[in-house]
């Protein structure tokens, strides 16, 4: 069998792109493509758990892609953060995003955003395992079962 290669680097190579200095990014282009992947995670494990409607798998969603879900997620996960993660969770929550909420705080959508960036800073570099585990002890720690 071959060596398996990661969904990002198919892309990369699929769409000839070039090798970025991620710590280059900006704290809302790392949130961007985390919450992405945040969003493809929980749409997997919906529709793994249950063919249904897509009406009914949105509703089954939005429970846990909401920035108060988030907020909740990433504060029962802070003591868990690498020093890389932490430093990455501030930049996010501290941007100064064009967007507003529609049905969260200003404080839930920051925390929100700052957990997206590190998504985004780890699926940028490769550590899909780790973000499958921060994403699955958060919803558990969060008391949001999934």
């Amino acid at each position: 069998m071959g060596e398996s290669i990661t969904l990002l680097e198919q892309i990369k190579e699929a769409f000839d792109c070039k090798e970025q200095d991620v710590r280059t990014y900006s704290p809302l282009a790392l949130a961007y493509i985390g919450d992405s992947i945040y969003d493809l995670i929980i749409r997997s494990v919906v529709v793994e758990r249950g063919n249904c409607s897509a009406n009914l798998l949105h509703k089954k969603t939005v429970r846990y892609v909401s920035a108060v879900a988030q907020s909740k997620i990433v504060q029962a996960l802070m003591e868990q953060f690498t020093e890389d993660e932490q430093a990455v969770y501030r930049r996010g929550k501290n941007a100064k995003p064009h967007t507003t909420a529609k049905n969260a705080s200003p404080g839930d959508y920051m925390k929100a955003t700052g957990f997206e960036a590190v998504l985004g800073y780890l699926y940028l570099t490769g550590q899909m395992d780790r973000i499958l585990e921060l994403v699955k002890q958060g919803i558990e720690k969060a008391g949001l079962e999934l």
